[in-house]
């Protein structure tokens, strides 16, 4: 029987498992280095927000939303269609539609052709983790 005055010691073991768990996941290492999914871009009404960084986001700069690549991290974006390339620094988490592996900036967006279409489908290379 467990007595009332461990439950605090056992509810924060649970607590320290839980974020090891989820601290395992996001270790870069064991991201892939190379992804094909499909891409869109963000701008307008977030410019000039924070992003998941702490940063503001500048629909102007060369940035992007990943999921789970480290912030900082260097990104080739490869628009398959095309060929068009842009490299680009993840700041922000996202994207938050089903299917959708990046969310680019407007500006890295129009360097690959993206930005009539709307979404395309992309090749991500990591070049820094």
């Amino acid at each position: 029987m467990v007595s009332v005055l461990n439950m605090p010691l056992i509810v924060h073991a649970k607590q320290l498992n839980h974020h090891a768990k989820h601290a395992s996941k996001a270790n870069s290492n064991k991201l892939p280095d190379k992804m094909i999914g499909l891409a869109s871009f963000y701008g307008g009404k977030f410019n000039g927000r924070r992003t998941a960084s702490g940063e503001k986001f500048n629909h102007h700069a060369l940035t992007a939303a990943h999921k789970t690549l480290p912030f900082g991290s260097k990104v080739q974006v490869t628009n398959l269609r095309n060929g068009k390339s842009v490299v680009v620094r993840i700041n922000d988490r996202g994207p938050f539609v089903k299917g959708r592996i990046i969310d680019l900036s407007k500006a890295a967006a129009k360097q690959i052709g993206l930005s009539s279409s709307g979404t395309a489908r992309v090749k991500l290379e990591v070049l820094k983790k």
